[in-house]
């Protein structure tokens, strides 16, 4: 393990990728007249500001002070050389990774919850509601409200719930009150659980919980932990951190993929800087919307709140295994990702759960930190990438973002290391039996 050397900066200014690129992405539809739907549509939701960097045309946005103020208890964090790996992989490859499980939260949540609580406190908000998958959202939520004294209401999907008590009591220990989704709190929920009193839940049917009490309540908004424009625009500070603290530019970048905010904060600024890297993302094949995925216009969640956006889908009544990288279990990508990988500006591949789990141990037990399953993922990429150029004998620099701690995981672990892991084997008629739900 080594540090490299850094400015001790963080960076003051997020990047908004979309004037740079080809074509500007669809824009989201209100389902009832199929037209874009404007900011008096999403007021209900969300705060001007964030409205506006919803649909923002200038490349860089100034971060309040305020933010910045909180962005520092833990920013910038360390971007690390990983000799360790290498050498046990015998690899000429050089491999560096982003750490951003330094947070609070340990997460890279925090880099969006901190200025969407700041927003919606400037606006008068009273209390934010939100749905989570794995926990680190919520926590990440949950603490940034703690930071501007707001009320926080959180849905957390029912498999991570039960897989993941400590996220919950984190959650709580920063003032969040916590659901189990789905909830007999919400009609939504009421609806999932008169037909599926057993469900183990989706972020679909999460976010549907979320956005209806957001939407009945004129103090209460909603806030999202990725997907949306503005939440990658937040994360971009990840990228601007490390196009400072690496000593060399990347031939490769690596991000796992849920809705897409991690790696969009990495690479989005590599992607400005030097075009000509690679960039993979990397999904679960248990819920892989880039690689088996329709491209087309749906809803972001299960119960049809949402407005439709374009993006890569499984169908929004597509409910995944219950593998425990929650973070990732989510029906549909980034939109504007999805527009990015249409205009085939990066790869996309998939890892089985025990591989991904096999990475993580080997990260351990080289570099001492235990990964959220969700980086496990790239991680997996990362040293299949590695032992390839073993083969090879190329000395490609490879540069990946570990985006959360697993100290909240280790049930998982426990499972993995047990032999009782279990990888899923996606049938393609249940793609094809959601994707049959589709908005016509």
């Amino acid at each position: 393990m080594e540090y490299m050397p850094h400015e001790p900066i963080v960076p003051s200014r997020w990047y908004n990728i979309i004037p740079d690129l080809p074509a500007p992405p669809p824009p989201p539809l209100h389902p009832g007249t199929r037209q874009p739907v404007g900011p008096d549509d999403l007021a209900p939701l969300f705060p001007m500001e964030l409205i506006g960097q919803e649909v923002s045309g200038e490349r860089f946005l100034a971060i309040p002070q305020d933010v910045l103020d909180v962005y520092r208890l833990w920013r910038p964090t360390p971007l690390i050389r990983a000799h360790r790996l290498e050498k046990s992989l015998g690899t000429p490859a050089r491999i560096y990774y982003k750490y951003e499980g330094v947070s609070p939260a340990g997460s890279h949540k925090p880099n969006t919850a901190v200025p969407q609580a700041y927003y919606n406190k400037l606006e008068g908000v009273r209390r934010l509601t939100t749905e989570t998958g794995a926990g680190q959202w919520g926590s990440a939520l949950a603490f940034a409200c703690a930071q501007f004294g707001l009320e926080c209401e959180i849905w957390m999907v029912r498999a991570s719930y039960d897989q993941k008590p400590y996220r919950r009591s984190l959650m709580q220990v920063y003032g969040a009150a916590v659901h189990a989704s789905p909830s007999p709190v919400t009609g939504a929920g009421r609806k999932i659980l008169a037909g599926h009193p057993d469900s183990t839940g989706s972020l679909g049917i999460a976010i549907s919980e979320a956005v209806e009490v957001a939407g009945s309540a004129a103090d209460t908004r909603y806030a999202l932990g990725s997907v949306l424009n503005h939440v990658l625009l937040h994360q971009t500070v990840i990228g601007e951190e490390a196009l400072k603290q690496l000593p060399e530019m990347p031939d490769l970048v690596i991000g796992c993929t849920g809705g897409g905010s991690n790696f969009a904060g990495l690479a989005f600024p590599f992607m400005r800087e030097r075009p000509e890297t690679v960039f993979r993302a990397v999904e679960p094949e248990a819920c892989p919307s880039f690689t088996r995925g329709r491209y087309a216009y749906d809803f972001g969640d299960t119960a049809g709140f949402t407005p439709l956006l374009k993006m890569h889908t499984l169908g929004h009544d597509f409910v995944p295994d219950p593998i425990h990288a929650g973070g990732l279990r989510y029906h549909g990508m980034s939109p504007l990702l999805s527009h990015m990988y249409e205009l085939g500006m990066f790869e996309a591949v998939t890892k089985s759960q025990s591989e991904c789990f096999e990475a993580g141990v080997r990260f351990a037990r080289t570099e001492g930190i235990v990964p959220a399953p969700e980086p496990t993922h790239a991680l997996a990429e990362t040293i299949a990438e590695a032992l390839r150029c073993k083969e090879s004998g190329e000395e490609k620099v490879i540069l990946t973002a570990l985006c959360g701690h697993g100290h909240f995981d280790l049930g998982a672990y426990d499972r993995y290391l047990a032999g009782e892991l279990e990888d899923y084997a996606l049938p393609q008629e249940r793609v094809d039996a959601a994707l049959a739900g589709l908005p016509g």
